[in-house]
């Protein structure tokens, strides 16, 4: 389904049910199709609602308006809007600094976050010459190829593989440039000391995007309730690679909201 928030209008998936309800955003070039899996198997307990962010998978893409704080509002409208009043945000990569942003205003009814390879609340560190490979390779099939190759780790099907390049190629041009060029490298640091809530982190061992030594030293100084949790042998895509052990720690760590 397609909601109106905040001038634009968000694709929406939703199943389940339940007075908890799961919030999930999905990763820089992806859409709220990773999620899928993760949903199916936590429906049966919780309402899960997946998001395809402003400018990705089926959502609108306007011109302007890819700001970390754009993107919070976004969601802060969404969920006011689906009328949630209590509920769990699930970041991955990207919009691990999102939800941290929204966290930060300490919002009614927010009871805990849940982020797989969050990028930090600092400017992101992506190498000057793979930013310029991700911003000239832009709407290329070869690049979205190696991209797929460089952020997994873990086997995944060839069905998986062909959905992880899509989603890639539907990112529209202003999303993709906004998050490399501005977004990537927003500073949100000073908020941290307002997210009050318990944060988990989840990040594959091999994940070469952002690896586990980036949470070490670029989260966990700023996010006094964040604790960190590696899986061997997967990448930077959980949700595709991991979907049962993420499953799993989701429910451990919302078990008691």
């Amino acid at each position: 389904m397609r909601i109106s928030v905040n001038g634009t209008h968000l694709n929406v998936l939703e199943q389940g049910s339940g007075p908890l309800t799961l919030v999930f955003m999905h990763y820089f070039g992806g859409s709220a199709l990773e999620w899928q899996t993760v949903m199916d198997q936590l429906a049966n307990q919780y309402r899960c609602i997946a998001v395809d962010l402003r400018g990705c998978g089926d959502s609108d893409a306007p011109e302007t308006g890819y700001s970390v704080d754009t993107m919070a509002d976004d969601m802060a409208d969404l969920i006011q809007a689906l009328h949630i009043k209590s509920y769990v945000l699930i970041g991955h990569s990207m919009s691990g600094k999102v939800a941290l942003a929204l966290a930060a205003r300490q919002p009614v009814g927010l009871r805990k976050l849940v982020l797989s390879s969050p990028s930090p609340p600092v400017p992101e560190p992506i190498p000057d010459d793979e930013r310029q490979k991700l911003l000239q390779g832009y709407g290329q099939r070869s690049s979205a190829q190696q991209t797929m190759k460089n952020i997994t780790a873990a086997s995944v099907s060839k069905a998986i593989q062909e959905q992880i390049i899509a989603d890639d190629l539907r990112t529209s041009k202003p999303a993709w440039d906004a998050w490399l060029l501005e977004g990537s490298k927003e500073d949100i640091s000073e908020r941290m000391a307002d997210v009050s809530i318990p944060v988990s982190i989840i990040v594959g061992a091999d994940d070469r995007a952002l690896p586990p030594d980036v949470q070490d030293k670029l989260v966990l100084p700023y996010v006094r309730h964040a604790t960190v949790e590696v899986v061997d042998g997967a990448g930077h895509l959980l949700p595709w690679e991991a979907p049962e052990t993420l499953t799993t720690f989701i429910q451990k760590k919302i078990a008691d909201v």
